[in-house]
């Protein structure tokens, strides 16, 4: 068995592995390690790029695109390791950082997963919006992160440099235990993309493991390389996989309340869309309600999955107020200003 597997997942991202797997394989030169790239069916030459300039990377090509959920589950099923390191093609590491964050995981067996600090590729002194220092999440599920909070991304001047329990660890770049990824059930398949990591967490922490972030690490992120964030699509999948992610996963004591507000945070949402004429983004919020409503039976059977292996909902790194009342009517813009 391996000691660590660095998985990154490819799709079309042949111009991301020119410029990151060079120094990925320079900083992860360790015994017991092993890169694997998993190709969700690339058409940009990924794959004969791999085969001819990097001999020792191990590559799993998939038929087409499966997504980011389905195509880390479909290529994690084969390897055989300790711990599963999720990484994205556009990241840039730097020495030291697997050792690292193992170091956590093996002096804490309740840890089940760790991130380390997520900065900006394009401008390093900033965090960066798919991670920061740590990723949290308000009590009606949006989630927000050391550093980030919706489109407001602080710069780093140390201000989130302690290593903390965290509510969700990033895809981005994500050290997991194996055998938790397949007790937890991996990835959820139907989420596509997006969220699928804060769902995983969450689960996790439903099962009385923890999740922690290493800010004394810190990788690069391009971010926004699969879809841009004026992307109808992208804003679907965040809609519905959120709707999806806390009829998962809150207890049942706060589920239909939660769900209630959410739903109402929605329909505020997408009447904005429509009134700042972006019937686009009106119609995405719409088809991911649709979805949701469709996905109820699906989505109670995941549920009593879930809460098989069940412990503990109360959770601190839930943010017990809302983030949009204390962003848009507060107007506190940074994570150091919440009161847990």
């Amino acid at each position: 068995m391996l000691k660590a597997a660095i998985v990154i997942l490819n799709w079309n991202g042949k111009k991301y592995l020119e410029n990151h797997l060079p120094g990925i394989i320079r900083h992860s030169a360790i015994e017991g390690i092993a890169i694997y790239i998993a190709d969700n069916g690339s058409t940009d030459g990924s794959v004969v790029f791999i085969e001819e300039n990097f001999p020792t990377v191990k590559l799993i090509q998939f038929d087409r695109n499966y997504g980011f959920s389905s195509g880390y589950n479909k290529a994690l099923s084969v390897i055989d390791a300790e711990y599963f390191i999720l990484l994205n093609s556009d990241v840039e590491v730097t020495q030291g950082w697997i050792s690292s964050l193992m170091e956590v995981m093996d002096n804490d067996p309740s840890v089940a997963a760790c991130m380390p600090k997520i900065k900006a590729y394009n401008n390093k002194e900033q965090f960066e919006y798919a991670g920061a220092s740590g990723g949290f999440i308000d009590k009606f599920g949006f989630p927000f992160c050391r550093g980030r909070i919706f489109n407001i991304i602080e710069m780093d001047s140390n201000q989130y440099d302690d290593s903390c329990e965290t509510f969700w660890a990033s895809g981005a770049c994500m050290l997991i235990r194996a055998s938790l990824f397949r007790k937890a059930g991996g990835l959820d398949d139907d989420f596509f993309a997006h969220m699928e990591e804060i769902d995983l967490c969450w689960r996790l922490k439903n099962m009385g493991y923890k999740i922690m972030v290493l800010p004394r690490v810190e990788v690069y992120h391009v971010g926004g390389g699969t879809l841009p964030n004026n992307n109808p699509h992208k804003l679907f999948l965040n809609f519905r996989n959120n709707l999806w992610l806390l009829f998962k996963n809150v207890d049942n004591k706060k589920l239909y309340r939660v769900l209630f507000f959410r739903l109402l945070f929605d329909i505020i949402a997408a009447m904005s869309f429509l009134f700042s004429f972006r019937p686009d983004f009106f119609y995405s919020v719409l088809k991911a309600h649709n979805a949701f409503f469709r996905s109820i039976g699906e989505l109670t059977i995941k549920r009593k999955r879930n809460f098989q292996f069940f412990i503990k909902s109360d959770h601190n790194e839930i943010y017990p107020h809302s983030i949009v009342f204390q962003f848009f009517i507060k107007d506190i813009k940074t994570f150091n200003n919440l009161k847990f």
